[in-house]
C-alpha cells in the first residue's frame, strides 16, 4: 500500500513538473535530461537501500528529471557530484501527517523532534532546496516547523541556532513567492522575539553553547560554555535584515525601522566586540569579556550575511594559506597553526580542526558574497575554484561519491565512516554553491538577471547550467569559449525561456533583463 502511495505521489509531482516544462522549456532546453540518467542508475546500484522515505530510489530519476536543473561541464567529478547531491537530498524528503518535511539524518535520532526533524542545518536545507521546481517541499517543511505543533512552532525549533528567516527570504529571491513569505511573517516575528528572550544579553550580543550552535567541540568554547559567538550573532543580524525587508514589503514602515535598528546595533557590536585586530579575524568572545584568541572558520560567517563594513577583508588571506585553513582535503574548522588544533580527540563531533561540510558551505557562500559585493583583492576566482575543487574531491569514499559528517583534513578519511548515521548526512550545501558561485547566478529582488561565474577562464572551455527555475521563468547559462560545443555563439551567454538576454566574450559579470 505504501509503495502504491509513493508511486502516486511521484506521478503527481511528475505531472506538475511536466506542465511547467511544457509551458517553459520546449524551446529553451539545451541539455537533454536523459543524457544524465546514467548517474542516478549508478548511484542506485551503489547501495542496498535500507531506508526509503517519500521518494525511493526506483523513482529517483523521474523525480530529479522534473525538479532539478541540468548541469554539464568538462570536469567529471563536478558533474557527478552535482547529480549525486540532488540524489541524496531527495532521500531526505519525508511524508508526514502534516505534509512533506526534510530530514537531516535518515536514521532516527533521540534528540530529534517529531518526524525525526532536527533544526541544526535548516538554513542549508533552504539554500539547497530553493532550486527545486516544486515549491511544496520547503513550503510544507517550514509550515510544520513553525505551525506543526497544534498551530505553534515545533518544540525543538530552538534547540539549535538558525538563520532560517534570512534563508527563507533568500529563497524568495529565487521563486518570487511573496504571498507565502508574508503569510509566514507573524511566525518569524514571534521567532525573533523568542531568540531575544532566550539568548540576548544586556550588552546586546547573543550567547550560545558550542553544541547548540551545531558545533559540539571547539577550541574557543565547550559543549556547555556560554559564549558570544560569530555564528548566532551573525545569524540574528541576517534574520533582522530579512525581517526589515519583509516588513517593508508588507507596508509596515515602523516595524521595518525597528528591525533595521536591531541589525545596525548587532553589526556595531560584532565589529567592535568580536573582531580581534591583532589576529585580524572575527572571534568568539567569552562571557568573561575576553576574546578566545583563536581563529576558527566561524570567523568567516559574517560575510555570509554581507555584515562587515569595508576594511575587514584581510581576514580572508587566511583561507588560502596552508598553515592556517587550507588543508589537502578542505577548509579546516580551526587554524592549523594553533597549538590546540585537533587536540580534543576524535570521533565525538569535534570542530577543533577537522573539515565539516556544514562549515565549508557557510564559508564558500560567504566567499562568493565577498567577491560579488565588496571591493577587495584578497581572494579571486582561482582561490574560489580551487577550494570548490577540493570540496568536490573530499566528497568521495572508496572511490564513490559520499557525503558524511566530517573528515580528516590531511587524508580525507570520513571520521564516522563506519556509522550508518553519517551516510547521506543532509548537513551542507553543494549545488547552491555551483549555481550561485561557480555559475554565478546571483538571486535578486528585481526584474534583472545577474550572472558572475567564479571560474578562471582557462579552467573550462565550456559548461552549461540549464532549466533553472528562477522568478517563474527558466534560465540557461552557457560558456562556450570557441562556440563549437553548443553552437549558440562564442563566450558567455544567459538565456531566459529560450531567448538570449545578455552575453559577453569572456567569463565576467553580466546583467540583463528578465522580461
Amino acid at each position: 500500500m505504501t509503495r502504491r502511495i509513493n508511486i502516486l505521489l511521484i506521478l503527481i509531482v511528475c505531472c506538475a513538473g511536466g506542465v511547467f516544462a511544457q509551458k517553459s522549456t520546449k524551446s529553451s532546453a539545451v541539455l537533454k535530461a536523459d543524457d544524465f540518467r546514467h548517474y542516478v542508475d549508478y548511484f542506485n546500484k551503489m547501495e542496498d537501500e535500507n531506508i526509503a522515505q517519500a521518494i525511493p530510489n526506483a523513482q529517483a530519476w523521474d523525480w530529479l528529471k522534473v525538479n532539478v536543473p541540468l548541469f554539464e561541464c568538462p570536469q567529471h567529478n563536478f558533474e557527478e557530484m552535482w547529480y549525486y547531491r540532488w540524489w541524496t537530498l531527495r532521500k531526505h524528503i519525508k511524508q508526514t501527517p502534516l505534509g512533506f518535511a526534510i530530514t537531516e539524518f535518515l536514521v532516527p535520532r533521540s534528540y530529534a523532534d517529531k518526524y525525526n526533524l532536527i533544526g541544526s542545518a535548516l538554513g542549508h536545507h533552504i539554500y539547497e532546496a530553493r532550486w527545486l521546481r516544486d515549491s511544496k517541499y520547503l513550503n510544507e517543511d517550514f509550515q510544520i516547523w513553525y505551525r506543526g505543533n497544534e498551530g505553534k512552532p515545533m518544540n525543538r525549533l530552538h534547540t539549535f541556532s538558525s538563520w532560517n528567516i534570512y534563508a527563507l527570504y533568500n529563497r524568495y529571491l529565487v521563486n518570487g513567492d511573496s504571498s507565502w513569505l508574508l503569510n509566514m511573517l507573524p511566525d518569524f516575528e514571534t521567532d525573533y522575539a523568542r531568540w531575544e528572550t532566550e539568548k540576548r544579553m544586556p550588552n546586546g550580543l547573543f550567547w550560545q553553547t558550542d553544541v547548540k550552535d551545531g558545533m559540539e567541540e571547539t577550541i574557543s568554547g565547550g559543549r556547555k560554555e556560554k559564549n558570544y559567538r560569530p555564528t548566532i550573532n551573525s545569524y540574528m543580524y541576517g534574520n533582522a535584515i530579512a525581517l526589515a525587508t519583509m516588513e517593508t514589503m508588507a507596508g509596515n514602515k515602523a516595524k521595518a525601522s525597528l528591525y533595521t535598528a536591531k541589525a545596525d546595533t548587532l553589526k556595531k557590536l560584532i565589529q567592535n566586540l568580536l573582531w580581534n585586530p591583532v589576529d585580524t579575524f572575527f572571534e568568539t568572545r567569552k562571557q568573561t569579556d575576553t576574546l578566545a584568541h583563536v581563529r576558527e572558520e566561524i570567523g568567516f560567517i559574517p560575510w555570509y550575511f554581507n555584515l562587515p563594513d569595508a576594511g575587514y577583508e584581510n581576514a580572508w588571506k587566511k583561507v588560502a594559506e596552508e598553515k592556517t585553513f587550507n588543508a589537502p582535503f578542505g577548509i579546516t574548522t580551526a587554524d592549523r597553526s594553533d597549538p590546540r588544533f585537533r587536540k580534543r580527540g576524535c570521533c565525538a563531533c569535534e570542530w577543533d580542526g577537522a573539515v565539516w561540510p556544514y562549515a565549508t558551505s557557510q564559508t564558500m557562500t560567504a566567499m562568493a558574497n565577498l567577491m560579488n559585493n565588496y571591493q577587495q583583492s584578497v581572494v579571486n576566482d582561482s582561490v574560489y575554484f580551487r577550494l570548490m575543487e577540493t570540496y568536490v574531491e573530499s566528497q568521495y569514499r572508496r572511490g564513490r561519491p559520499y557525503i558524511g559528517e566530517y573528515l580528516d583534513e590531511t587524508h580525507g578519511y570520513w571520521l564516522k565512516d563506519d556509522q550508518e548515521r553519517s551516510r547521506y548526512y543532509n548537513h551542507s550545501t553543494f549545488n547552491d554553491l555551483v549555481i550561485t558561485g561557480l555559475m554565478g547566478l546571483r538571486p535578486r529582488n528585481d526584474n534583472k538577471i545577474e550572472v558572475n561565474p567564479l571560474i578562471p577562464e582557462n579552467k573550462w572551455n565550456w559548461f552549461c547550467l540549464d532549466n533553472v527555475a528562477y522568478h517563474g521563468k527558466l534560465v540557461t547559462i552557457i560558456w562556450d569559449k570557441d562556440g563549437t560545443k553548443y553552437k549558440k555563439g562564442k563566450g558567455l551567454s544567459v538565456w531566459v525561456n529560450g531567448k538570449k538576454v545578455v552575453s559577453a566574450e569572456h567569463l565576467q559579470k553580466v546583467t540583463g533583463n528578465l522580461e
